[in-house]
């Protein structure tokens, strides 16, 4: 059974930093996507980012670029997602995904 946990949301204040976690168990497949998404209420999911086992290349939404950043331990398959400077509209629900598993989220809200 593949299982992931995300954690590391709180509330912070604007212009703050976060470092969220996620580790993927269950999941024996050496190639595969690892990333995160979020949603906040009213709102489509958003993806944030996106890294590729195979070629280690990363994708950043437009609305990440420049403020977040993620690492990938692909032997123990985890990621973090460093998020910096952060506004009012990134907070959301953050769920990490492996291919096309995800598990529960961690909540972050930022305050102006």
């Amino acid at each position: 059974e593949v299982q992931l946990q995300a954690s590391g949301g709180g509330l912070v204040l604007a212009g703050r930093s976060l470092r969220l976690s996620c580790a993927a168990s269950g999941f024996t497949f050496d190639d595969y996507a690892i990333g995160w998404f979020r949603q906040a209420p009213g709102k489509e999911r958003e993806e944030i980012s996106c890294s590729s086992s195979v070629d280690g290349t990363t994708y950043y939404a437009e609305s990440a670029k420049g403020r977040f950043f993620v690492s990938v331990d692909n032997a123990q398959k985890t990621v973090h997602l460093i998020m910096t400077g952060l506004k009012p509209e990134d907070s959301a629900m953050y769920y990490c995904f492996i291919t096309d598993y995800w598990g529960q989220g961690t909540l972050v809200t930022v305050s102006s």
